[in-house]
């Protein structure tokens, strides 16, 4: 779709808003080291890791209902307000660092995560979508997941030598300093929010044309013509504006999101299969450090092992435009090649088998860009940051049911051998989506 020259300007602003909030969100010195925090304050591996699930708990159990939340009032004051509650809590870990100081920034980092997820995504797209130009989101995403990572890199980058310059307290500060600079950002987040009946069961013209440039994998609900004629005449309420009184409340948003899922095939299918790609190979994104060490290199040299993984999700986020060609087959086909790529790097037991495992990364990340591109496609009700935000609880459910079988799994066999049990359910995916029931 061509863009009306009009329009382009409002779409670089907003992907370049999109690109720098990525970027500072993950650009947090505190990353590689506030496991090391955590020792050095005294705290057992067994205390670590119930921070960890409390973590998880909290993401999972604000998730959707943050969903809710963004699709009643304003996605951006919440893209705003995520990163202060991060800023809070790692303020108190290194300001007061204790247990009960870990745990409490825990369930803040945790709230903010839940505060970005979903409402980020609606507001992207919808915004794609008011300016006809929805069929560029699997573009400004694939970039956004690359930006992610790109600030993750230079957080381990800069940690050590802040570190070695004030500590703890010099890292915090500047994971702090980030994370303001990220709310700031999103205050010039665009936001055009229409009116409940311009959003109707049926999806708009240019949500059908996103559809259309992944029709192979998905089969989005039928639009009609008088869909897009209402959400084009619906009076938008301008970027500083709050949305109309008559938009519905929490609880109407939060049903309305259920209904959906639960009433549309296509779209219940398409959020359990950002679930069942995400889940796995982001769980096994934290195991790779112990992956390299088991290589036989010294320890100096695993985070040059690890830049190559960060190097392949970089470029797999890229390659979103191209892999939006991909039929249904193709993309099953892309998940057998990840898996194996994976499977053969992790058990060549060697620092080269990371290359495959590089090139697996790549297709992993590019697989979850394109099933959150069928997600939004499919997506027909106002509730858009409610069904993305359950999403996302499908997920982190089933991260956190990987993590403990992993841990169980890699006890018993070693890590290289369950990395390559790990990816035997993306099997399970291809087949299911060679059979067409995705």
């Amino acid at each position: 779709m061509l863009v009306a020259p009009a329009r382009v300007p409002a779409t670089r602003r907003l992907a370049a808003t999109l690109y720098g909030y990525a970027f500072l969100t993950d650009l947090v010195l505190l990353y590689p080291l506030y496991v090391l925090l955590f020792a050095d304050t005294g705290l057992s591996v067994g205390q670590i890791s119930t921070l960890f699930v409390l973590w998880a708990v909290a993401g999972i159990l604000l998730e959707v209902p943050s969903g809710a939340l963004a699709d009643a009032l304003s996605r951006r004051l919440l893209l705003c307000l995520a990163p202060l509650l991060t800023a809070a809590g790692f303020a108190l870990w290194v300001l007061l660092p204790s247990y009960p100081a870990f745990a409490v920034g825990f369930l803040l980092w945790g709230a903010g995560g839940a505060l970005r997820s979903g409402a980020l995504e609606a507001l992207v797209f919808t915004e794609l979508d008011r300016l006809g130009a929805a069929d560029r989101y699997a573009r400004l995403i694939g970039r956004t997941r690359t930006a992610e990572v790109l600030g993750a890199v230079g957080s381990g980058v800069l940690a050590g030598p802040v570190f070695a310059v004030g500590g703890y307290l010099a890292v915090g500060a500047a994971s702090v300093a980030t994370c303001l600079l990220a709310a700031a950002v999103a205050a010039r987040f665009p936001e055009h929010r229409t009116a409940p009946a311009a959003t109707a069961p049926a999806a708009t013209a240019s949500a059908a044309t996103a559809s259309a440039a992944v029709a192979p994998l998905a089969t989005p609900s039928a639009a009609t013509p008088s869909a897009a004629v209402a959400s084009a005449a619906a009076p938008p309420s301008g970027p500083g504006e709050a949305p109309d009184d008559d938009e519905p409340g929490w609880l109407d948003s939060l049903r309305g999101g259920l209904a959906e899922v639960r009433a549309d095939r296509a779209v219940r299918a398409a959020v359990l299969l950002v679930a069942a790609v995400a889940a796995i190979w982001g769980g096994l994104d934290e195991y790779t450090g112990l992956l390299a060490r088991d290589t036989g290199v010294a320890e100096v040299t695993v985070p040059l092992l690890l830049l190559l993984v960060w190097a392949g999700m970089s470029v797999g986020g890229l390659l979103a435009p191209w892999g939006e060609r991909l039929s249904r087959r193709g993309y099953a086909g892309l998940l057998v090649v990840a898996a194996g790529a994976l499977a053969a790097g992790a058990l060549s037991r060697h620092p080269g088998g990371f290359l495959l495992l590089a090139v697996a990364f790549a297709a992993f990340q590019l697989a979850t860009v394109l099933a959150d591109v069928r997600l939004q496609a499919r997506i027909s009700g106002s509730a858009r940051a409610t069904v993305t935000s359950l999403a996302g609880m499908a997920t982190d459910l089933t991260t956190v049911a990987f993590y403990g079988a992993y841990g169980l799994l890699a006890g018993a066999v070693g890590n290289p051998v369950a990395f390559a049990v790990a990816v035997l359910p993306y099997l399970l995916v291809a087949l299911w989506l060679f059979a067409g029931r995705g």
